[in-house]
């Protein structure tokens, strides 16, 4: 007898009536039960929140003519997330500790006032207080947590955008006012170059006053020296020129008595012409001669004339010199009376251009110091351009939409950029992978309260121990092939779990089934009713270390090795990769564990055949029977 006999005959005696057939529907069904109903009720629990009711107090008193908790609590409540319920704070908290609401949040009176308090540099953090009930669920408390968080982020956030606004328009600002002292820096650099060059110039000039005023007293030190004696000299030229003038004066009149003399001499000559010619006609000299003598006349006069022309132009001259000599000796006279005078002002004049002197001197060391620091001036100014240009180009000025980019950026400095390989999408798909495990476990378990793992009949006729132990296996493998594709239909059809390789997640299923149900039939073979209690022990020892809900290295390190060594571990893995991603090398590792622990479970199951082949007391008389 072959082992598809033995299975064919075990599932006859199963559906031999129509109990017996509704008990193997209800065996199929079982993993339908426990997996869909759970996955459906869990699918997305999440987008559920919305009815979850939640009380939100708002005590806010607002600062700098803002109600920044207002606006909080206007979004928070606008934007659907929870039931919100917008009460006082006693009616949030008797809410909470009644169940009324699952939690409350509560933004306090100085909300506002602490999210400006660093303006004052008085800063102190800005509370919103959580109120939770564990009576009420355990999962409101962690939600709220999250909820609480979000809120806190979502406040920071827009606080730190407009902090960071304010800050970078006080950049803008101080570029600004840097840009203007850096154009003043540079007149300034400008004007102090001008001022160096008149300093300069003013140097240069005070240099040449300081030599020329030097020159100068000495110059009026030797004219007061040389004047010494200009009074007495020109009293004595005064009382010279008074005695030439006196002396003048008297030749004047000597010269103008002889000039008269000769001029009276020249008249007289005048006359003696006609007396002449008078006289020698008397004489009875002939008139022809007369003539003759008289034209000798004037060559006869000539020196006469000539004599009174010299007398009279010397004696003019004279009369000019003792004009002049006058003038000379009343000018010398003057000068007289003011060279005292003059010789006080020179010496005067020598002392004020000593007094100059020194000061042009002390004037000279000064340009020279105000030079220097004109110098200095030109070149700290030069540098404070130089310094301001430099700095002004390291100083942020963003227009208006790059400094809001930036605002934005330094509020919320970090965002997360999902590239997930592969996602479950919903809470339930992200169960779906463990809870199909288990419920194919429990649908290995439950098989064998009714269907036998070894056929006595087949022992008792010699057959092959391998051959009934895949007989006796076969039976169950097939209804637990056939929980799989129920429960898999139902999964993704009515629940909507989505599956990324359908036939590749179906048949790594399958295998799982055949897995378990070789295992579960192998305890029950080897060792009987104990093999069922064997059986409900490693469901619960896989349910802790599957590692189906947390990752199983949160698991306590006592745990490792159970998941290492069972094998729902990799039930639960390769599900995970075929429904979200596809086949992969950890899932294809995965089903080659699965084979493994088929195998085994097989050999198990033949060397326990083997072992019934031989009839004992206990066995045909067993102290526990399930």
């Amino acid at each position: 007898m072959t082992a598809f006999r033995l299975a064919a005959n075990e599932l006859r005696r199963l559906t031999a009536g129509t109990m017996p057939k509704l008990a193997v529907a209800a065996l199929v069904l079982v993993p339908l039960l426990y997996a869909s109903f759970y996955l459906y009720a869990n699918y997305d629990p999440y987008a559920r929140l919305s009815k979850l009711p939640a009380a939100l107090v708002t005590q806010d008193t607002g600062a700098d003519g803002r109600n920044v908790g207002r606006e909080v609590a206007d979004t928070v409540a606008k934007s659907g997330s929870f039931e919100w319920h917008q009460v006082t704070a006693g009616e949030a908290q008797q809410g909470v500790r009644d169940g009324k609401y699952s939690f409350a949040i509560t933004i306090p009176e100085d909300f506002s006032a602490a999210l400006v308090s660093s303006g004052d540099f008085t800063p102190r953090q800005a509370t919103i207080r959580l109120t939770t009930n564990d009576a009420n669920n355990y999962l409101s408390h962690t939600i709220a947590d999250k909820v609480a968080e979000q809120v806190r982020g979502t406040i920071a956030e827009k606080v730190g955008q407009e902090a960071a606004n304010r800050f970078l328009i006080g950049f803008s600002t101080i570029y600004g006012k840097t840009r203007e002292a850096a154009t003043g820096a540079a007149r300034l650099a400008e004007g102090a170059g001008r001022l160096t060059a008149g300093q300069r110039r003013l140097a240069d000039g005070a240099g040449q006053l300081a030599d020329g005023t030097t020159r100068l007293a000495g110059g009026l030190a030797t004219l007061e020296n040389s004047t010494a004696s200009l009074p007495h000299d020109t009293r004595a030229l005064a009382d010279g020129a008074a005695q030439v003038s006196a002396g003048n004066d008297q030749v004047a009149a000597r010269a103008a008595a002889v000039a008269k003399g000769s001029a009276d001499l020249r008249r007289d000559l005048d006359n003696v012409d006609d007396q002449l010619a008078q006289r020698l006609r008397g004489a009875g000299m002939p008139e022809t001669q007369v003539q003759q003598v008289l034209t000798q006349l004037p060559g006869l006069r000539a020196p006469v004339d000539n004599a009174d022309a010299r007398i009279q132009d010397d004696s003019a001259q004279l009369a000019r010199l003792a004009d002049g000599s006058r003038q000379v000796a009343a000018g010398a006279a003057t000068l007289a009376q003011a060279a005292p005078a003059l010789t006080n002002g020179i010496a005067q004049a020598s002392d004020g251009a000593k007094t100059v002197a020194s000061g042009a001197a002390s004037l000279n060391d000064g340009e020279k110091q105000a030079l220097a620091g004109t110098t200095d001036l030109a070149d700290g100014a030069n540098q404070l351009r130089d310094g301001l240009n430099a700095g002004l180009s390291q100083i942020p000025h963003p227009g208006d939409p790059a400094r809001v980019a930036t605002a934005d950026t330094i509020a919320d400095p970090v965002t997360i950029d999902n590239a997930g390989l592969s996602t479950a999408g919903t809470y339930g798909a992200g169960l779906a992978p463990f809870f199909i495990s288990l419920a194919t476990w429990i649908g290995a378990f439950v098989l064998f309260l009714l269907l036998r793992p070894l056929s006595t009949r087949a022992l008792a006729a010699g057959i092959s121990p391998s051959r009934v132990a895949v007989g006796g296996w076969l039976a169950p493998a097939v209804l637990g092939a056939a929980q799989v594709l129920v429960l898999f239909g139902a999964v993704t059809w009515l629940v909507g779990v989505p599956v990324a390789h359908p036939v590749a997640a179906i048949a790594f299923a399958v295998l799982a089934s055949l897995t378990f149900t070789a295992i579960v039939h192998a305890l029950n073979a080897m060792f009987g009713a104990i093999g069922k209690f064997l059986g409900l022990v490693l469901l619960v020892l896989q349910l802790v270390s599957a590692g189906g809900t947390f990752p199983w290295q949160t698991l306590p390190g006592p745990l490792y090795p159970l998941h290492i060594v069972l094998p729902m571990g990799y039930v639960v893995d390769g599900l995970r990769h075929l429904l979200y991603s596809g086949a992969s090398l950890p899932s294809l590792t995965d089903a080659g564990v699965l084979c493994a622990y088929l195998a085994g479970a097989l050999a198990v199951s033949a060397f326990a055949a083997r072992r019934k082949r031989v009839w004992t007391m206990s066995a045909l008389e067993p102290e526990l029977s399930l």
